[in-house]
């Protein structure tokens, strides 16, 4: 097969193009070029993926989708911080530009698959449906970032590092087969913030100021102020630096009237959620159903009840109230290890 890799430059996707070299197949790199620090010297995404590519005799491609990228991931992170969401940068970089402009790029160069170095599993049906399953290193599973995944575009794709157990094994054959990447350590989790530090990221964009405005108690009563509703995420206790009775945690955020709502523990838990913009990898057969799903990455899937609703949302009831239910992250179904869909929570319910 013509595979095209996804080379990020790290070693997940530089063993991802080694492991399908060495295969026999006809292996093609190609790097994205989104934001000014992947674009060159020693360490970069560009560099680091050709120089592999290079070690592997394969060909690589490196395709500019900065203009994009900034508007579609960069831009709308933050904006929805600024109307106070907790937005997912990496689920919308997949939907639109790794498994969109990137996917539609690897057929423009003639590949008849893609790949990439996501810890996840396909399966796919004699009668052709696809499956899209947790990696067997369910510490590194990152399946819940797929789940915009359409059949057509599930399709055309390979995840070889899905059946590998542990993050040794895939350093180990990095060595074996000689990459140059075999002991760069692994990227930050949001890649176009230096440091994770996303506050400083927002304030340094120039979008969203430090506005004072104030803290106050679920039951109305002013207990603080804060320098921005930017700094604060649902369930969150560290940082309000208020003396209180018992410790106290981010329950809400008003952007439009800059305010932090805040209470005691009980107050951040949740019966359910309602969720938009929802996609279906598995369509369900009922408007109804039982599931389990995830309400943020790191998260154990817990059971819950399932109602689809007019144009395109569900509202989900938890077997047992979740913490911290965080509108702008994403609500993800499972069906056993299998994904069926998800969409972006909107708000939670008691």
């Amino acid at each position: 097969m013509k595979v095209a890799v996804a080379m990020s430059g790290g070693v997940d996707s530089s063993v991802t193009a080694a492991l399908l070299t060495h295969q026999g197949h006809q292996v093609i790199g190609i790097t994205m070029r989104l934001f000014n620090s992947c674009l060159t010297g020693t360490g970069s995404a560009a560099h680091d993926a050709g120089v592999v590519a290079g070690h592997l005799g394969i060909p690589h491609h490196v395709v500019d989708f900065e203009p994009e990228f900034r508007e579609l991931i960069i831009n709308d992170f933050i904006r929805e911080y600024g109307c106070a969401q907790t937005p997912n940068p990496c689920v919308r970089c997949n939907r639109f530009i790794k498994f969109g402009l990137l996917l539609e790029k690897a057929r423009e160069l003639g590949a008849e698959f893609m790949a990439t170095g996501h810890y996840v599993r396909k399966s796919t049906d004699p009668d052709g449906t696809s499956h899209l399953l947790m990696a067997r290193n369910i510490h590194k599973d990152q399946s819940y970032f797929l789940y915009t995944l359409t059949q057509e575009r599930l399709r055309q794709l390979i995840f070889p590092l899905g059946d590998i157990e542990t993050k040794e094994e895939v350093r180990r054959l990095a060595r074996e087969y000689g990459l140059p990447v075999a002991e760069k350590s692994d990227s930050q989790e949001v890649c176009f913030i230096p440091g994770d530090d996303y506050v400083a990221f927002l304030e340094a964009s120039g979008a969203l100021t430090c506005t004072p405005g104030d803290i106050i108690h679920r039951d109305g009563q002013v207990i603080g102020k804060h320098l921005g509703t930017h700094r604060y995420t649902i369930g969150q206790r560290k940082g309000l630096g208020i003396a209180w009775s018992e410790p106290l945690y981010v329950v809400a955020i008003d952007a439009g009237q800059n305010r932090v709502v805040a209470g005691e523990q009980r107050h951040v838990f949740a019966g359910g959620l309602t969720a938009g913009d929802v996609s279906w990898i598995q369509a369900p057969l009922e408007r109804e159903f039982s599931s389990s799903c995830k309400i943020r990455y790191r998260h154990a899937p817990i059971g819950c009840h399932v109602r689809l609703l007019e144009e395109g949302g569900c509202e989900v009831r938890f077997n047992d109230p979740q913490k911290a239910v965080t509108p702008g992250q994403s609500v993800v179904f499972y069906r056993g290890g299998e994904v069926i869909g998800g969409g972006r929570i909107l708000s939670a319910i008691s």
